[in-house]
């Protein structure tokens, strides 16, 4: 074999071996972007079902909390099964994966609002009880609001790269139906 056609042959190997690095960081990302917000959904589908089975179980301890805050106090009825509820048709959304998106986004709202709640509650008194269920109740404020910081961006994340595959997805769908025609 000649130099020349060596060459050639080394050439070909290390396009080979670039194409072969490219497709699989194509493909590690494609996993990532569909395991990541699985990954995510379902541990607010846990965090939700545990919370709103809680606070249903222990329903007039939950309620009675809730009456306690200075916020809530004039709807705390309300408030005491709307949450639950809200938590429930939430894991709902993010357990059905054509849903994902719109439960990973209500995922985002629900956890900045307990967050903002939470901050605003501390500022009123560090000595409220918290209403919000299970084992959770044990953390302090300060856990709190670490605790709903990391669920909230987590939820934020997760519908970011719910949002890119949707978008990918469609384009290849789009792309795949005008290759077909």
């Amino acid at each position: 074999m000649g130099k020349a056609a060596y060459r050639g042959l080394n050439c070909y190997s290390k396009r080979s071996e670039l194409t072969t690095v490219i497709f699989k960081a194509s493909l590690y990302s494609i996993m990532l972007k569909r395991t990541i917000p699985s990954i995510v959904a379902l541990l607010l589908v846990v965090l939700f079902l545990y919370t709103g089975i809680s606070k249903l179980m222990e329903y007039t301890i939950f309620r009675e909390q809730i009456g306690a805050s200075p916020i809530l106090h004039p709807i705390a009825p309300f408030i005491a099964w709307a949450i639950p509820l809200a938590e429930f048709a939430v894991a709902v959304l993010l357990f059905i994966p054509a849903w994902r998106l719109w439960g990973l986004y209500a995922s985002f709202i629900l956890m900045l609002a307990f967050t903002g709640y939470v901050i605003t509650i501390v500022s009123f008194s560090k000595e409220l009880p918290c209403s919000c269920g299970g084992v959770l109740q044990e953390m302090s404020w300060g856990q709190h609001i670490v605790f709903n910081s990391i669920m909230t961006v987590l939820a934020l994340t997760g519908a970011i790269l719910e949002k890119k595959r949707s978008k990918e997805q469609d384009l290849n769908n789009t792309t795949h139906n005008i290759a077909s025609m």
